[in-house]
């Protein structure tokens, strides 16, 4: 298990004894010891270069993304499980940022804290709504239909493109397949990036994709920043063949929390039409708790030797 105190709460949610043991991956003799006496492994990383684990049964990421994973060099008879429950905080957010995209808020504040009226009912431009626009979500899974619940309850008219098609929920207008992502594309006024990074996936929006958009769309992405091909989506946005993007998911990442690091080569910072936060759509409060919960229900499932949740990949 990880020693960064996120999964604190996980030995509290337990049911069955377990034996819990933080392994730092820097000491390779301990480590290598740990792993060796391992049932079920806590980790979003398995290199390549990992150490044998020969009893292990159950690699249990602590979040949803796979792409620090080598899968083929897990241990063929483990399974491996992800973790959700960003849903609720990725949702929310999103919607929070539309409306923002919208409704100017920080600006109209801004004006009228330095004495001016802009944007009021007496001067200035009038502010759209989210009401009667369309939003083309790409991927449509959990993240994908906890924004459609949102969206719709707003008005928005709702449009899909998906690797898997049998997914209508009364929600979404349609769910389409991969080759007709440039149709949802045309339609929509925004579009949510909601699908997991893969060799398939990477750079599945690139130049043609965002010149097939609106001239004033705006592209949400909080999934992995290299779904969308950085400098296509840089030029785009700077030379306003789209109407904008809001990224909270980038090209760059700083190695530890006290590090600074420029989130990609192109400076994104400069432009007005770009809202950028540092990835912390689904950073909230709740969150862990609620992972923590899963990832014990988990392990106690494997204690008992019953079916396990959310399964990324079985024994082969």
């Amino acid at each position: 298990m990880d020693n960064d105190g996120r999964l604190a709460k996980v030995p509290e949610f337990l049911t069955t004894p377990w034996s819990i043991e933080i392994a730092d991956s820097e000491d390779y003799d301990s480590f290598s010891g740990a792993l060796s006496r391992a049932d079920a492994v806590i980790s979003m990383d398995w290199p390549t270069s990992m150490p044998p684990a020969p009893q292990l049964k159950l690699l249990q990421l602590p979040g949803a993304g796979i792409d620090e994973i080598a899968l083929d060099s897990v241990p063929a008879q483990a399974t491996v499980c992800n973790v959700f429950e960003h849903e609720t905080g990725i949702s929310e957010y999103v919607l929070a940022t539309m409306l923002q995209w919208v409704i100017p808020i920080p600006q109209l504040e801004a004006a009228l804290r330095d004495g001016e009226w802009r944007g009021s009912h007496m001067s200035g431009p009038k502010h759209q709504e989210l009401f009667g626009q369309t939003l083309g979500i790409i991927g449509y899974g959990r993240i994908g239909r906890e924004v459609a619940k949102r969206a719709s309850a707003f008005g928005m008219r709702i449009l899909s493109c998906s690797r898997t098609t049998n997914t209508a929920d009364g929600i979404v207008e349609t769910v389409q397949p991969m080759d007709k992502l440039t149709d949802v594309l045309s339609q929509s006024d925004f579009v949510l990036m909601a699908m997991p990074l893969t060799r398939e996936t990477t750079g599945i929006i690139g130049s043609s994709q965002l010149a097939a958009m609106k001239s004033t769309a705006v592209i949400i992405n909080v999934s992995r920043g290299p779904l969308i091909d950085e400098q296509s989506l840089y030029d785009a946005c700077r030379n306003h063949l789209i109407g904008g993007a809001i990224i909270d998911t980038w090209y760059r990442y700083p190695s530890t929390s006290m590090e600074s690091c420029a989130p990609s080569r192109y400076p994104f910072h400069e432009l007005d039409n770009v809202i950028m936060t540092p990835h912390a759509s689904a950073w909230t409060e709740p969150l862990m708790p609620r992972r923590n919960q899963v990832i014990a229900r988990n392990l106690d499932r494997l204690a008992r030797n019953e079916k396990l949740l959310n399964i990324v990949r079985g024994p082969v």
